[in-house]
This record gives structure tokens, sequence and C-alpha cells, in this order.
């Protein structure tokens, strides 16, 4: 009688390892740099990412439990030691659903610095630029660099702008 409860219980496990993976990592996989998102992707994105810290922790209480099953209805040793490598992908995924993966994605930059035009080099006359002009300042600030950091915080004419891409 045992073997197919067992059975399912080692099938929960995988199940909440499942869960938990795909809640953290879906956002991730659905915003990606230079793909197609609509607005839905983008909401149902951010939806997973604000409850993944809650619903990561429950998981990982359910495979908890469902781990201490499974080692006290294990014959050997090794039957029950084949959940801890599935009880630490879950923790992992604790952890990862705290972490800011979208900022792996898109770094900042850490330090922008701005030029004056005539002493610039690494910009090309045909290069693609974001120029923004306020009052009696002006900035361009290259799409190369932009693509890969997407924002750029600043102040133009007295004025806090973000230029991004």
């Amino acid at each position: 009688m045992r073997r197919p409860r067992k059975g399912l219980a080692w099938l929960a496990l995988i199940a909440v390892l499942v869960a938990a993976t795909a809640i953290v990592l879906a956002p991730a996989w659905l915003i990606q740099p230079f793909k197609h998102q609509t607005p839905n992707i983008l909401r149902a994105s951010y939806l997973m990412r604000a409850w993944s810290p809650a619903l990561t922790i429950i998981f990982a209480l359910a495979a908890i439990l469902i781990a201490v099953y499974i080692w006290r209805n294990s014959r050997r040793w090794f039957g029950g030691a084949l959940v801890v490598p599935l009880l630490a992908m879950t923790f992992l995924m604790v952890w990862l659903s705290r972490q800011n993966h979208f900022e792996w994605f898109f770094k900042p930059l850490p330090n922008p610095n701005f030029m004056i035009v005539e002493d610039v080099d690494f910009v090309a006359p045909d290069d693609m630029v974001i120029a923004v002009a306020l009052s009696d300042e002006a900035v361009a600030f290259p799409i190369r660099q932009i693509a890969y950091h997407h924002i750029i915080e600043d102040e133009v004419g007295g004025v806090p702008i973000a230029a991004t891409y």
C-alpha cells in the first residue's frame, strides 16, 4: 500500500519544484531583450514577479513536508537522500525569487560620463543617437550604448530626464 502513496509523494515533490521554477523563471523568459512584448505578457510577468517571493516560500514548506514523508517511508538511505537535490533546487527558487533578475538583463550604466562633442572619438558620424535639448542645453546619447543599458538618467537644462531605448 505504501508504494502508490510514495509514488504520489515523489510526483508531488517534482510538481512543487516545477511550480516554483515556473513562477520564478517565467517572467525572465517572457521579458527578453529585443523580443516582442504585449501588454498582457508584461502584466502577467510582473504579476508572477510580485507573487513569486510568497509562493516560493509556500512551495518550499510543501516540499519540506513531502520530503520528510518520503524520507521516513524509504527503505534505504539513498532512497530518501534523493530528495536533497530537489529540496536544494526548491530553495534556490526561493532565493532567486528575491533577486531582481531584470537587472541581470539590463545593467544600469554605472558611471555615465558626458563629453563635449568636439572631444568625442567613440561615436561615428553615422551612429544613431537620442538627442535632448532643453533651455539652452543639449545632449546626445549613443543608441549603441543605450541598447545595452536601456536607460540613462541625466539632467538637461536643469530638468531631470530618463533617456531610454
